[in-house]
């Protein structure tokens, strides 16, 4: 790391703290030639490739603003669309590719984006997904009705658990 005052090619790293939610490093370091300190951020790169085989830096603003149409007229914040981007980035990182196709990244919103509007989801997976007919509309929802079958089905047996302890 050059210092940036008098360009000697080495430098001493006098503090180190995470930043930006965890996902990259800030570094206070001091030039032992000259004497003067400077702050570097390191960050790890995400590639998005694009249908064009173009690369660009992914970003979270293209993921609330693709998300954002599908989310018009429902009970969705802007706080909440922040949240997912912040998770879909996480999801990506998670898996440790430097590269991930932009198609991936669109398949990587369903999940969060179902967790946080299902008509919102539905919009958004028609698009993704290519639905061609009713009945890929029709699949989506009983599947999302059975989830919702399973998932009272789990809590009915939960809370019978509950009162059966609360019982003895």
């Amino acid at each position: 790391m050059y210092c940036p005052f008098c360009r000697n090619p080495d430098s001493r790293v006098v503090d180190s703290r995470m930043a930006d939610d965890g996902s990259s490093i800030r570094r206070r370091r001091q030039c032992p030639e000259c004497g003067r300190r400077f702050t570097t951020v390191e960050t790890t790169s995400l590639s998005v490739i694009k249908r064009s085989g173009v690369g660009e830096p992914f970003s979270r603003i293209k993921v609330i603003s693709g998300v954002r149409k599908a989310c018009q007229g429902r009970p969705v914040t802007e706080d909440d669309l922040a949240m997912l981007a912040q998770e879909v980035e996480e999801n990506i990182r998670s898996s440790g590719a430097a590269e991930i196709d932009a198609h991936e990244v669109g398949l990587a919103i369903l999940g969060p984006l179902r967790k946080l509007d299902e008509v919102a989801y539905l919009r958004f997976a028609s698009v993704y997904q290519a639905f061609e007919s009713l009945e890929d509309f029709e699949s989506a929802i009983s599947l999302l009705r059975h989830e919702h079958e399973e998932h009272a089905k789990a809590g009915a047996q939960e809370a019978a658990k509950g009162s059966e302890k609360s019982q003895l």
